[in-house]
């Protein structure tokens, strides 16, 4: 029987569902389906597979929330997702879960040059340095990925829930504050768009979007600058200090909805120069790329790669 991948991307807010195989994902077969309204990943399996009839062999999803022992528990949802039950749906033989940003990682070496965009040129590195993944949507989750001779290694990740840094000023404030209501301080309770919302809330008392801050911010609102200059800050700073531990001179990768958002303000924001500011490893920090992913499909892709890897493998 021909090798038929089911993929699927599984977000705090939409699920995103494709057919593959060894050669890479189906765009025509790409779904979007919004988590609202639906009780699990199983529910939307089963209107997808309607739509797309036929013979599954492997299953991957990636997930946004820990994976252990063929389970996964969302973070900013309440579906709980088990291999067995997506093996009874599917029919597959192979089925895997992988954190959300593993998924990202895996796609690296898969996404068409057009959407891969350069924000910060950085220096050329050899082919098999590493290169980390931070995600910035919903909520926010960083993975490195890793060139092996195997293929890619992504390990998994839930960095986006280890707790911001200890800064001063303004920055320092607001993280302060964010602990009355999260009170280990996650990452992404700043980095990801409530975590902006909340920016803006704090300086304000107004509720706004993300989506609303950005073109607000585009249109010169005053107030919207300073909580994105505030985000850019933040954003800065931690990717600055994940760089410093993995050293990705392969490039660090912005991707997910608020990633793309505030992508071309941050240049203007100040985030590179919190990004740098590691006193004597200044140098080695500007010769980081920073690029933004302009795929939605992405971890789709990254999940054929993995199933294509080891499939291989065996």
């Amino acid at each position: 029987m021909a090798e038929r991948y089911l993929l699927a991307d599984v977000g705090g807010t939409n699920t995103r569902v494709g057919l593959g195989d060894a050669q890479g994902v189906d765009p025509a077969s790409v779904q979007i389906f919004s988590n609202a309204g639906h009780a699990d990943l199983g529910a939307i399996l089963d209107i997808y597979l309607a739509l797309e009839p036929g013979p599954v062999t492997a299953f991957c999803a990636g997930v946004a929330g820990p994976v252990r022992g063929g389970k996964a528990q969302l973070t900013n949802l309440d579906w709980l997702i088990d291999t067995q039950d997506l093996r009874r749906i599917t029919g597959a033989g192979t089925v895997h879960l992988l954190n959300d940003l593993q998924a990202q990682g895996y796609a690296l070496d898969d996404l068409a040059p057009e959407s891969v965009i350069r924000l910060f040129p950085g220096a050329p590195a050899p082919r098999d340095s590493s290169r980390l993944v931070l995600g910035l949507g919903t909520g926010c989750n960083i993975a490195v990925a890793h060139r092996l001779a195997g293929g890619l290694f992504v390990p998994p990740s839930e960095t986006g829930h280890s707790s911001l840094p200890h800064l001063e000023g303004d920055a320092g404030a607001l993280i302060g504050h964010l602990a009355q209501t999260h009170y280990h301080k996650p990452l992404e309770a700043a980095l990801s768009g409530p975590g902006l919302s909340r920016i803006f809330r704090y300086l304000t008392g107004d509720t706004l979007s993300a989506a609303d801050i950005v073109d607000w911010h585009a249109r010169g609102d005053i107030e919207a600058t300073a909580a994105l200059t505030l985000f850019s800050e933040i954003l800065g700073t931690v990717a600055g200090n994940i760089a410093l531990a993995h050293l990705p001179m392969g490039g660090v990768y912005l991707i997910g909805g608020t990633a793309r958002a505030v992508a071309p303000h941050l240049a203007g924001l100040g985030f590179l120069d919190h990004f740098i500011a590691k006193g004597p490893y200044t140098p080695i920090m500007r010769d980081i790329p920073v690029f933004l992913i302009d795929d939605d499909s992405a971890a789709l892709h990254g999940c054929a790669r993995y199933l294509r890897q080891l499939l291989a493998a065996h």
